[in-house]
């Protein structure tokens, strides 16, 4: 039989460490990850990169599964290859999902206050991190949050806010927490929902989130 390709692009800044909790059977799905690329300047537009991130997709009408901001991603590449589904994790289906207060900062432009030399430098504030709490966070920031690049970083961030979707596009299904901070599910329509979910439980709901993508696909 063959094998449902299924291709996963993190959250924004995230590495591919943020899957590692998923279970998906072997014998049926084969997984493929896709690390973030660095820019080619602040300048590349949203199409311009997915495209070259469809250029590592190498089998015909993958499922592809985005979180976050790579939800945002994996739609923008399902205009550019055909696939036989597209997941969203944690994400937005349009422009109109994204938050009130996320609306305000791409109008007033508070979004260039973004602390990106935070997530570059993390090593260097880590020493700051006082008790085993604080440590555990640094360690995790580290480990999840890899791609710290300086173009990158405002690069995302832009475009999240300056995302121009107008309607959900066909064949998306949408997984969503209740307790998602970063997008409030009372601007999210249409989805599935886990209750209890925040916006890292591709992290603490993967057992979970693995079922919903077994009944999915």
């Amino acid at each position: 039989m063959d094998k449902t390709h299924l291709y996963f692009v993190p959250g924004l800044a995230a590495s591919i460490d943020i899957f590692e909790y998923l279970e998906l059977p072997k014998d049926t799905y084969e997984i493929h990850y896709l690390d973030w690329l660095i820019p080619k300047s602040e300048r590349e537009t949203l199409s311009e990169y997915a495209t070259r991130m469809c250029n590592r997709i190498h089998h015909e009408n993958p499922v592809l599964v985005g979180v976050s901001f790579g939800g945002i991603m994996v739609q923008e590449m399902s205009k550019i290859v055909p696939t036989k589904k597209t997941i969203l994790i944690s994400s937005v289906k349009t422009k109109h999902e994204l938050p009130r207060r996320l609306q305000i900062a791409r109008t007033t432009k508070a979004y260039k206050l973004f602390p990106t030399k935070a997530i570059v430098n993390i090593e260097s504030f880590a020493k700051y991190a006082f008790g085993n709490f604080a440590q555990k966070r640094i360690d995790l920031y580290r480990k999840y949050l890899s791609m710290r690049d300086e173009i990158y970083l405002p690069w995302a961030v832009y475009n999240v806010l300056h995302w121009t979707q107008e309607t959900p596009l066909p064949n998306v299904v949408h997984i969503h927490g209740d307790e998602d901070g970063v997008f409030p599910i009372k601007h999210i329509n249409n989805c599935t929902v886990i209750k209890g979910g925040t916006h890292v439980m591709i992290l603490n709901k993967a057992r979970k989130i693995s079922e919903l993508l077994i009944a999915i696909i």
